[in-house]
């Protein structure tokens, strides 16, 4: 397999997982659409988080509130982790929805 192939394969797999972990969150803090590896989380106030899979680059980028953050695959142990030098990304995301939605939001 391809990086190109194994990228896609882990990069739909995290959009996939984060989908469901917040599809689970109640639809009136959250809305959680994923379409063709972008992941759109729109909140109450209408304000969108974006999360896609950047093919180009074997990244995974996020866009929120004026801010970016490019999350590179770091694999050990089975486990991939998406990261950039200082943030990981579901970290970053359930900090992110934490403090928009005003209670604590694991992803």
């Amino acid at each position: 397999m391809g990086f190109e192939d194994h990228f896609d394969k882990i990069a739909d797999a995290e959009l996939r997982y984060l989908e469901g972990k917040l599809g689970e969150l109640d639809p009136d803090e959250l809305e959680v659409e994923l379409s063709q590896g972008v992941l759109t989380l729109t909140l109450a106030d209408d304000a969108e988080i974006v999360v896609n899979s950047h093919h180009a680059a074997g990244e995974i980028w996020m866009a929120a509130y004026r801010q970016a953050w490019h999350f590179g695959p770091k694999e050990a142990d089975g486990k991939v982790e998406w990261r950039t030098s200082k943030n990981e990304l579901r970290a970053t995301l359930s900090r992110i929805l934490s403090e928009k939605i005003g209670r604590q939001i694991s992803v």
